[in-house]
């Protein structure tokens, strides 16, 4: 008759076993997912430009007109913007509240409106009476920032002149790139993002919890993006 001993190195073995097999099948359940999702990501990247439904080309001309048209009247510049945009075929995918909340991202503190948000693009307007300076984040998406009032700077290291972008030009940092940046000063823009819009919530995110702790401002940057991304989603706006 076996001992208890043997039979207990028998069970544990076969747990041991259970166990072993249990973990390979939840690895090789990640493993097909992993796979899955990036089939996905490779498939949409290849047609991210059939998701948007800005032009850069078109937002400097309409941010140039606009500022020929009110000069640093900034209110009525930011109206001019919308108002054209809500005249034609991406009206059903804007925000026409000027839902403002503060916003601190790599150090730098200004106030937004989020005109447009999805998964893909991000309109807004953004900037500051009284100045700020910080770091532009490196993004999963190209970003233009259309100057409407004041000036801009930009540095990269090895440069020793900064980067000057004035009223009526646009910034475009490339997706994946990085610099300092200084609004002198009062300061607005029209900034537009293309690409991967959610992991750039990160950046926006991460002053709160390391230095602000505003977390009223985290609760309404996160209930209007989430709005708007889940409101353009269901208007089949990826």
């Amino acid at each position: 008759m076996p001992s208890k001993k043997s039979s207990s190195s028998a069970s544990t073995r076969q747990n041991q076993s259970k166990c072993g097999c249990f973990s390979f099948r939840k690895l090789g359940f990640l493993a097909v997912i992993l796979a899955l999702l990036s089939s996905v990501v490779v498939y949409l990247e290849a047609r991210l430009e059939s998701f948007y439904i800005f032009t850069p080309d078109h937002l400097h001309d309409l941010s140039q007109r606009a500022v020929a048209a009110h000069g640093n009247d900034t209110r009525a510049v930011v109206k001019y913007i919308v108002g054209e945009l809500n005249e034609k075929e991406t009206s059903a995918h804007l925000n026409l509240d000027e839902e403002w909340v503060f916003n601190n991202a790599g150090g730098a503190m200004g106030a937004m409106y989020i005109i447009h948000a999805s998964i893909t693009e991000y309109l807004i307007i953004f900037g500051t009476a009284i100045g700020t300076e910080g770091h532009t984040g490196r993004h999963t998406a190209d970003d233009y920032f259309h100057i409407l009032q004041g000036t801009q700077l930009a540095y990269v290291p090895g440069e020793y002149e900064p980067e000057v972008y004035p009223q009526g030009s646009v910034h475009h940092l490339p997706r994946g790139q990085v610099k300092q940046y200084k609004m002198d000063g009062s300061c607005f823009a029209l900034e537009y993002a293309r690409g991967w819009i959610p992991p750039m919530l990160f950046f926006g995110y991460a002053d709160t919890f390391s230095s602000t702790l505003d977390f009223p401002t985290l609760w309404a940057t996160t209930r209007i993006t989430g709005r708007e991304m889940i409101g353009n989603l269901l208007k089949g706006k990826l």
